[in-house]
């Protein structure tokens, strides 16, 4: 269940990121209030799951969904960039999130 739990963190993580682009500094109202929502949830969630899963582990795949998912955001959404490098650095860093849960 902790797993799960900080999955979602990190999915939530990644919707505030999104939400704090599209907030626009801010003035966008509805992504504004999105961005706080999310970000209420991600830190719940990822302190309800360190409960269970050890810190470091926790942080670093949380960040980890994070990072990725809000690169694959903004390549899919954003038209950014997603040159081999880009993408074998992504892949780099979703095997160390994999390799770090199947330590854990």
């Amino acid at each position: 269940m902790a797993w799960l739990l900080l999955i979602l963190a990190g999915l939530f993580e990644v919707a505030f990121t999104t939400s704090l682009k599209l907030a626009n500094n801010f003035t966008n109202f509805k992504w504004s209030v999105a961005f706080f929502i999310s970000i209420s949830l991600s830190f719940y969630l990822l302190n309800q799951a360190i409960k269970t899963i050890p810190m470091g582990t926790a942080y670093a795949v949380w960040t980890g969904i994070g990072a990725a998912g809000t690169v694959l955001v903004g390549i899919f959404f954003f038209q950014e960039p997603s040159n081999w490098l880009r993408i074998g650095f992504l892949m780099l860093l979703i095997g160390s999130i994999i390799g770090l849960k199947a330590v854990a």
